[in-house]
């Protein structure tokens, strides 16, 4: 696995079992949010990742040879996914040591930004948020989903998709669950790509 994708892994590891796990425990709820530079719960545990850290307000661990569990016990909360959910997510333990390459973590975090901020554009009476389980951050809006998602074994790259409940046929539509695109380079250009989308659904 190569560096890119191990820290991917790690951060969806993060996002699952450090972020959304403790406060689907406290709270009920596995929303996560984007950030500049980093993604965070949107109740307590107040919890956040950027690209070298997990932080809450008042202290800060490096995700640097420690395992998901001992990085929780340090921010004072228990490592694990939340439970009965869904079947699947990042795979990740925790027993397992993330490892984040700075550059790399950076990379991914702009991408869920960027994606963000182009849906935003695209529907701004919507709220964003991040799902652990596939690690994307998403809307929908009449049985469609619009989101980003920072890769899986469909495309192995931060991808912009739509994807309507119901499957649509024709040249827009080029993915099993709808349509994807690599993800484009301006905020602008991911929000035309998901207006075509509401067009052509």
């Amino acid at each position: 696995m190569g560096s890119d994708q191990t820290t991917r892994a790690s951060l969806h590891g993060i996002a699952e079992l450090l972020l959304a796990g403790p406060q689907y425990r406290e709270h009920g709820t596995i929303r996560l949010r984007v950030l500049p530079g980093a993604i965070a719960t949107i109740a307590a545990p107040d919890l956040r990742v950027d690209h070298l850290k997990v932080q809450t307000h008042t202290t800060g661990v490096e995700v640097r040879g420690a395992t998901y569990a001992e990085i929780g016990a340090q921010l004072g909360v228990i490592a694990g996914a939340p439970e009965g959910l869904y079947g699947e997510g990042s795979g990740a333990k925790p027993s397992d040591r993330p490892v984040l390459d700075p550059q790399a973590a950076e990379a991914l975090l702009e991408a869920l930004d960027r994606g963000d901020q182009g849906l935003r554009r695209f529907a701004p009476d919507q709220t964003p948020v991040l799902w652990p389980e596939h690690f994307d951050v998403g809307i929908t809006i009449d049985e469609v989903n619009y989101g980003v998602s920072l890769g899986d074994a469909f495309l192995d790259e931060p991808y912009m998709y739509v994807g309507p409940f119901k499957p649509r046929t024709g040249p827009f539509w080029n993915a099993p669950f709808g349509a994807a695109r690599p993800l484009a380079a301006t905020v602008e250009e991911i929000a035309e790509f998901f207006a075509e989308g509401r067009k052509t659904v």
